[in-house]
């Protein structure tokens, strides 16, 4: 039954579910070192003020059931949907030894990323390929969905929503985790990406006010990506011109760390010393129509 089913993988960079969790998490992350003590109590009390824990795990479940609801609602009994993470449980490699043990014959790749890098996407999609092969598995992967449709119209929709809350010289202002610099020199396409879909959201909402920042970079010496977004709001926060400043996080598809507290606590209480007025689009999250569009997605990959 299996060989004529289509295995699907779903990977994200995963998140602890516990406090316990968090010391292996940020250790593998940091490529089996373990953190100093006052580097794990920085991220714990990270994961603290945003309420404990991070919600992402519970958001990319919602996220796989309903992909799966929309690819039963294509072809039943078709498409068969697991998860696999970078940094938590469960890997890539042991979902696809699950797979593996199922009899599946080939799988899809879909990272709920939208936006293609070499060294985001494409470290999935490398880890997927290898760990499959191994099983004589059949690969197809999706890319990037940058400039899909529904996702487009979902982030549009949320900047006509709260730019109608906002003052009339409100910035909008598109953001994506950084990357290291050094993806410059080697053309990856990641900032097109971004930039693409901005611009598709900008075309869509008519607005002009609008510009690209990166956050969220990791804490190591090398050059990342800039502008930093807390660079940009003490920028707009001193132009003389800018009312107010709208956050849309188009690189990241679900509530976790990054935008809870980067943004929602970091950048917000940086625009508050500004007295800039600060909001922020909605993640996707388990959205019907995004969802449904990732289904179509995967079914035109096999």
């Amino acid at each position: 039954m299996t060989e004529t089913r289509t295995a699907v993988m779903l990977m994200s960079y995963g998140t602890p579910r516990t406090r316990a969790e968090i010391l292996p998490y940020y250790t593998d992350i940091r490529r089996g070192n373990p953190p100093t003590e006052q580097q794990l109590a920085d991220l714990t009390a990270r994961y603290d003020a945003i309420g404990g824990i991070s919600p992402l795990a519970e958001r990319t479940e919602a996220q796989r059931h309903a992909v799966q609801a929309a690819l039963d609602a294509l072809e039943p009994n078709r498409y068969h949907i697991t998860l696999g993470t970078k940094h938590a449980s469960p890997s890539i490699e042991d979902s696809v030894e699950e797979l593996a043990s199922l009899g599946f014959r080939r799988v899809v790749g879909l990272v709920l990323a939208p936006h293609y890098s070499a060294f985001s996407v494409g470290q999935y999609l490398d880890r997927l390929t290898a760990a499959a092969e191994s099983h004589g598995m059949a690969v197809a992967g999706v890319r990037s969905w940058a400039t899909e449709p529904a996702f487009v119209d979902f982030i549009a929709a949320e900047v006509r929503s709260k730019l109608s809350t906002m003052p009339e010289g409100t910035r909008v202002v598109f953001t994506s985790h950084s990357l290291p610099a050094r993806i410059l020199a080697a053309g990856d396409p990641y900032p097109s990406e971004i930039e693409a879909t901005a611009r598709c959201v900008a075309s869509a909402t008519g607005i002009a006010n609008w510009g690209l920042a990166w956050q969220s970079a990791g804490r190591t010496p090398e050059p990342w990506l800039e502008p930093d977004i807390l660079k940009v709001i003490d920028e707009l926060g001193t132009d003389g011109h800018t009312t107010g400043l709208l956050v849309s996080a188009v690189g990241f598809v679900a509530d976790h760390l990054e935008v809870l507290y980067d943004l929602d606590i970091e950048a917000a209480r940086r625009a508050a010393a500004h007295d800039l007025p600060f909001a922020r689009t909605a993640c996707v999250n388990d959205d019907p129509s995004v969802m449904a569009a990732l289904a179509g997605l995967v079914a035109n990959a096999t």
